[in-house]
């Protein structure tokens, strides 16, 4: 069932109680959004609200929306859109500070993406990344099927435009264990590279994973 409005939960499945008893990490996107926002409307409840605000802007433009962006909401008012724009400012600013990995070889990005090795479902992750090869920003673009990952290049460049990365290095995951590429992977990655190429962003490389190892396609001269 899904519900909208905090009166309807059972008190313990309330976001603020349930951030109380299990810490914020328990907490789904729409319920952190809603203690942030505090209250709805009669129309629309808070948890709708949120809801309704996160799929408008998505997971990685939230915290970029301006208050103007936001008070597009009118239930959400100035006040609201603004203290929801500072919290996420907030955040960026203690963020920025945080030391980001490089990579440098392959073997980082098998190291990183120790969590979808081994996955029944393909995932196809980007790597933003600034001049020295340092990461800004990471991003899954696509969960597939079993064998099955559907990619455009707007998808994978538009992050790139946004966060400003000098380069980027693709990656996804095999959940047959073979490594080697495919027919698709290469044509991907030619997709990519030409890209890359018009938009100035360089495609470094794109590495399969899985849990008995990885795949350079820059090894392989496919880029």
């Amino acid at each position: 069932m899904n519900i909208s409005v905090i009166s309807d939960l059972p008190v313990i499945e309330r976001p603020r109680e349930k951030m109380l008893r299990y810490g914020p990490g328990k907490l789904s996107d729409s319920e952190l959004l809603s203690i942030i926002i505090g209250t709805g409307t009669r129309e629309l409840g808070v948890l709708a609200l949120s809801e309704s605000i996160l799929s408008h802007f998505g997971r990685h433009g939230l915290p970029y929306a301006s208050c103007a962006d936001l008070s597009v909401f009118n239930s959400l008012g100035p006040a609201r859109a603004c203290r929801t724009a500072a919290i996420f400012e907030l955040g960026k600013r203690f963020l920025s500070d945080k030391k980001n990995n490089i990579y440098l070889k392959p073997q980082d990005i098998w190291e990183e993406l120790r969590e979808i090795r081994g996955s029944k479902k393909e995932h196809f992750v980007s790597f933003y990344l600034d001049t020295r090869n340092q990461e800004i920003h990471k991003e899954i673009i696509s969960i597939g099927t079993l064998n099955l990952s559907l990619v455009h290049p707007r998808e994978v460049f538009e992050p790139a435009i946004r966060n400003l990365a000098a380069s980027i290095i693709v990656a996804h995951n095999h959940p047959s264990g073979y490594i080697e590429p495919s027919n698709e992977d290469i044509k991907t990655t030619k997709r990519l590279t030409e890209a890359g190429k018009l938009l100035g962003i360089e495609l470094l490389d794109h590495i399969i994973v899985s849990s008995n190892g990885y795949s350079s396609m820059k090894e392989k001269g496919f880029i």
